[in-house]
């Protein structure tokens, strides 16, 4: 995907040689920052992504747990119990289909 040019119509290949040339000159250095990628596959994902709900759904319960007498009628505890009512049983159990041998 090409970048889009800085000014309005795009640079000459002398201009961006001069101003690649003029950044050089200041001896400042390029700091150039990616993103990482994951390179797990689709279905190690959502194997991954269902063990954190489940991980998630165990520290909400322990929370709803430890809610005091005062907080049990509160909208925080009910939206506990709603968290901790979700079955994820049935996310756990599907097997997502396989990726052309690359699994």
């Amino acid at each position: 995907m090409p970048r889009k040019p800085i000014g309005e119509m795009a640079m000459t290949a002398a201009e961006r040689q001069a101003r690649y040339r003029a950044a050089r000159a200041t001896a400042t250095p390029v700091i150039r920052t990616r993103r990482p990628t994951d390179h797990r596959s689709r279905a190690r994902r959502w194997h991954d992504a269902v063990a954190e709900l489940a991980e998630l759904q165990a520290q909400y319960a322990t929370w709803l747990d430890a809610l005091p007498d005062s907080l049990q009628d509160s909208a925080t505890a009910e939206a506990l119990h709603r968290i901790c009512d979700l079955d994820l049983d049935e996310p756990q159990a599907v097997e997502p289909p396989r990726e052309f041998g690359r699994d």
